[in-house]
């Protein structure tokens, strides 16, 4: 990323003007935190409800007073251990903070990116980007600077291209605002990463509204079934009897007598399924088969956020 390609970026944003970038989970898309018309603009184009908060991205932690009215010792303990990286905390917000960011509430969403063409942007910035992903409201996150420009095209003033995202799915939401932490999205940091610090392991959900935590989100337009490992062959072979056209992601090859072009072998890994996740959605989405069949990840902490995704994916419209 050339360092005229940032100073551009920088002159958009301080227009009001909306600016997508890559960070290590999804791109993001960027506008000006205490600008109000580019809140608006941003709100606009995502199509986003006014009451769903969006997350501010910061350069660094020493800049968390400047938008939380209370940082716990916890909260720095968490910003050492885990920032630069997939991690955002909610805080009592700061006097100032726009009800724009905030969803009306009395708390905010923060955090710090752990990849360097964003490190980079907010640094020359030097201000804070509300950063939802870079998408319209509800649909598949992208993960690559191409997905960007295929969803938002010419709404968007700039697409930072830093190549595909290396975690795939949002950021862990740690909620701080309370009497104990809680879970509000489940991400690549674990609440077993997390224990070491806290002292135990937080729990899941709040009343407190999240990115990413409507029962539908993160959905194909072509419906999603999640099918159990025992039944999968059982869908299949009931889809192509019935003539339906459909496509498979599962972890095991294709079965026999069904057309490997219909079928995505996912990976072993929960890490490298979260990776290509989205991805392979899309890819499935722009085939145009009717249904899209997805197999059940396991049960446990490692497919947690993976999981949340599919579920959110696959609930009624």
């Amino acid at each position: 990323m050339s360092t005229e390609e940032i100073r551009q970026a920088v002159q958009a944003l301080r227009k009001g003007l909306l600016v997508a970038f890559p960070t290590e989970t999804v791109y993001g898309l960027g506008a000006d935190a205490s600008n109000p018309q580019a809140l608006d603009l941003l709100y606009r184009v995502k199509g986003r409800p006014g009451d769903h908060p969006v997350i501010v991205h910061l350069a660094s932690a020493e800049e968390l007073p400047r938008w939380a009215r209370v940082v716990p010792p916890v909260a720095w303990e968490l910003a050492r251990r885990f920032w630069p990286g997939p991690m955002t905390l909610i805080l009592p917000r700061a006097e100032g903070v726009s009800d724009r960011l905030t969803g009306g509430q009395e708390t905010v969403g923060l955090r710090v990116p752990g990849h360097p063409v964003a490190l980079r942007l907010l640094e020359a910035f030097g201000g804070g980007l509300a950063a939802p992903s870079a998408n319209r409201f509800g649909s598949l996150s992208p993960t690559t600077a191409q997905h960007v420009r295929e969803d938002l095209g010419p709404d968007v003033a700039m697409v930072l291209d830093g190549g595909p995202c290396p975690v795939g799915v949002e950021s862990t939401i740690l909620d701080l605002s309370g009497e104990e932490p809680r879970i509000l999205r489940p991400g690549f940091l674990r609440a077993r990463d997390l224990r070491e610090i806290l002292g135990s392991e937080p729990g899941a959900g709040s009343q407190t509204r999240a990115p990413g935590t409507l029962s539908r989100h993160y959905s194909p337009r072509t419906p999603l079934s999640l099918v159990s490992p025992t039944e999968l062959e059982k869908e299949v072979r009931s889809l192509a009897q019935a003539g339906l056209p459909f496509v498979v992601m599962a972890r095991r090859p294709a079965f026999a007598g069904i057309d490997p072009a219909d079928w995505i072998l996912a990976p072993d890994s929960a890490r490298d399924y979260a990776r290509e996740l989205y991805a392979s959605l899309r890819r499935m989405d722009l085939l145009g088969r009717q249904r899209i069949l997805v197999e059940e990840v396991p049960e446990g902490p490692d497919w947690e956020a993976v999981r949340d995704r599919l579920r959110r994916a696959s609930a009624p419209a």
